[in-house]
C-alpha cells in the first residue's frame, strides 16, 4: 500500500495525535533529564507536591486549558510552557509530513512512510528537548546529542540525505570543527572555553544526520538567529541574562566549597574552574546558550533539506 491511498486527513490526524502525546512526555524529559532523574518512575506527578496526576488530567494541551493553568491536586499554577511543548510535538508532527512525507506519497510504500515519519519526528522532539533543557541548564545532556547522532549513524541507509560514510565524516567534521578552534585552542589562548563541548556534540549529532555541508548550514544559521537574538536581547534588557537554573547552581556549589574542608574543598574548587559555568557572567556578559539555536537550524535543515539542497546545488557545487 501506498501513503497515498490513505485518506489525507487521517495521516495528518494520526500523526498530530502521536506529535501531542510525545509532547506530553517530552515534558517530563525537559523537567526530569538535567536533575538526573529517571524519565520512567514515578509515573506524572504534579512537581509542587507529587501527587500522582490522574491521566484524566493528563491531556495534551486539553487538560492545561480546562484547568485554567492550575493543578487540580494543590491550585498551583502551571507553567505555560507544558501545553507549548506540547503543542510544538503536534505542529512538529505535522509540519514533518507535509514538507517531508506528503511530497513522496506517490512513490512511498506505507512502512517506508511511517519509518521516515518516526525518524524525524525523534530527531526534531530531541532537538527541542535539548534545546529546552539548554536554554534553562545551559547543558547539553549526552543522552540527547550523542544518542541522536547515534540515531543518524544507524538511520542513514534508510534516509535520503546521505549515505555512508558521510555520516561518519559529517560526525567528525562537526565535532572537530568545534572542539579544535572553540574549546581546545581558545582554552589555551584564553583559559577557558569559547563554546561548551555539548555543541560539539551537538554538531556531530547534525553531520550524522546531513554530513559535512549540513554542519556548515546549522552552525551558520544557528549563529545568525543567535545573533538576532541576542541583539534583542541588548536592545531591551542592556545584557544577556543568566538562567536561574544555572546562577542557583553556582551558589550551591560556593555553597558547599564553604563548607567544606581538606581534600573535599580543594576538589569542589576544582570542579567550579573546570566549569565554564563557575564563572560569574560579570567576568563573561557575552555567555548565551548556543545550543537553542543549533537545534532551531537543525530543524530547519530538517524540514526543508530538499529545498535548501536544491539551493545549494544550484549555486555553490560546480
Amino acid at each position: 500500500m501506498l501513503l497515498e491511498d490513505l485518506p489525507h486527513w487521517f495521516v495528518v490526524l494520526t500523526a498530530v495525535t502521536l506529535g501531542l502525546n510525545i509532547g506530553s512526555f517530552l515534558n517530563v524529559v525537559i523537567y526530569r533529564l538535567p536533575l538526573g532523574m529517571s524519565l520512567a518512575h514515578p509515573g506524572s506527578q504534579c512537581p509542587a507536591c507529587d501527587t500522582p496526576i490522574p491521566f484524566y488530567n493528563n491531556i495534551p494541551v486539553l487538560s492545561w486549558i480546562l484547568l485554567r493553568g492550575r493543578a487540580s491536586c494543590c491550585d498551583v499554577s502551571i507553567s505555560p510552557r507544558y501545553p507549548l511543548i506540547e503543542l510544538i510535538g503536534g505542529l512538529m508532527a505535522w509540519a514533518i509530513i507535509v514538507a517531508r512525507i506528503e511530497p513522496h506519497a506517490e512513490t512511498l510504500y506505507l512502512g517506508e512512510a511511517t519509518l521516515l515519519f518516526c525518524l524525524y519526528l525523534a530527531l526534531g522532539l530531541g532537538l527541542v528537548a535539548a534545546a529546552a533543557i539548554d536554554f534553562e541548564h545551559m547543558i547539553l545532556p549526552d543522552s540527547l546529542t550523542w544518542g541522536g547522532a547515534a540515531l543518524g549513524f544507524f538511520s542513514s541507509p534508510f534516509r535520503p540525505e546521505l549515505d555512508p560514510p558521510m555520516d561518519i565524516v559529517g560526525a567528525l567534521v562537526g565535532y572537530f570543527g568545534i572542539w579544535l578552534p572553540f574549546i581546545w585552542a581558545h582554552t589555551k589562548l584564553r583559559g577557558f572555553p569559547g563554546m561548551g563541548l555539548g555543541d560539539a556534540k551537538l554538531m556531530a549529532l547534525a553531520g550524522a544526520w546531513f554530513g559535512p555541508w549540513g554542519v556548515l548550514f546549522t552552525l551558520y544559521a544557528g549563529a545568525m538567529q543567535g545573533t538576532v537574538f541576542a541583539g534583542i536581547s541588548w536592545l531591551t534588557r542592556g545584557k544577556l541574562e543568566e538562567p536561574t537554573a544555572v546562577r542557583e547552581q553556582r551558589e550551591e556549589l560556593l555553597q558547599a566549597i564553604s563548607e567544606a574542608t581538606g581534600q573535599e574543598k580543594v576538589d569542589l574548587q576544582k570542579e567550579l574552574d573546570d566549569d565554564p559555568l563557575g564563572r560569574p557572567p560579570e567576568e563573561s556578559p557575552a555567555r548565551i546558550a548556543f545550543g537553542p539555536f543549533l537545534a532551531l537550524a537543525l530543524i530547519e535543515l530538517m524540514l526543508f533539506y530538499e529545498v535548501v539542497d536544491a539551493w545549494l546545488s544550484s549555486h555553490l557545487y560546480f
